[in-house]
């Protein structure tokens, strides 16, 4: 039974199946995980965390990336090794290529298809294209979190793995158009143990989001009141 959210990734029903979807519907980008390519991603990323960035139990971490693939790739991968996801007061930032960061150490994604290099290496900051692929897709790192330990602390939201894990899962195959971190944790810790997959859109109209969740088989995904 999991207990953390180590590892989360690799628990998926269908692990063959969809996982996270990734439409820029401003370009046409369409990129497709599985259960399986997911959980190697979250692996490589995890390893990169603890080989190069030395992440220790509670180390804090900003995602500052959009809307896209690689953002719940490092979702996955701060719990993987114990980090806790934040907004503010970060050891760790990730960023896209605005490189819209200053905390101590700083790792930016060219947001490229394929997840590829930057055609320049930013100055400054580890670039995830050159330095994530290379590492083994398999994690075994031998200090992992506590059910009790921070997962997120996040405007309105601040919980533990156990938390977390308390989320109902959902099997559903959801759209989910541009918004802010805060939204997709539990979003993706529901698809994760329900069995359901994420269809993350950038850019477009909304009659272009509803075209993409008619070709995903999907529901487009509104907040609860």
């Amino acid at each position: 039974m999991t207990r953390t959210l180590v590892d989360l990734a690799a628990h998926v029903d269908r692990p063959t199946s969809p996982l996270v979807t990734y439409y820029d519907l401003d370009t046409g980008e369409r990129v497709e995980l599985s259960g399986v390519t997911t959980a190697n991603w979250v692996a490589k990323t995890a390893n990169f965390l603890n080989d190069e960035l030395d992440v220790e139990i509670g180390t804090r971490l900003r995602i500052g990336l959009p809307s896209h693939w690689l953002r719940l790739v490092w979702l996955l991968s701060a719990w993987q090794v114990g980090a806790v996801v934040v907004q503010h007061d970060a050891r760790i930032a990730v960023t896209g290529p605005d490189l819209a960061a200053d905390e101590p150490d700083r790792v930016a994604s060219a947001l490229l298809p394929f997840g590829v290099r930057f055609p320049q290496p930013p100055a400054g900051f580890w670039d995830i294209g050159a330095e994530v692929p290379g590492h083994p897709d398999l994690y075994l790192g031998t200090n992992f979190p506590s059910p009790d330990d921070a997962a997120v602390d996040l405007p309105g939201l601040a919980a533990t793995h156990a938390d977390l894990l308390a989320t109902p899962p959902d099997p559903r195959r959801l759209v989910l158009t541009e918004g802010e971190v805060v939204r997709d944790v539990g979003l993706l810790v529901a698809a994760c143990l329900g069995g359901g997959s994420l269809v993350l859109c950038r850019g477009g109209d909304p009659e272009a989001v509803e075209r993409a969740a008619v070709q995903e088989q999907a529901t487009v995904w509104t907040p609860t009141v």
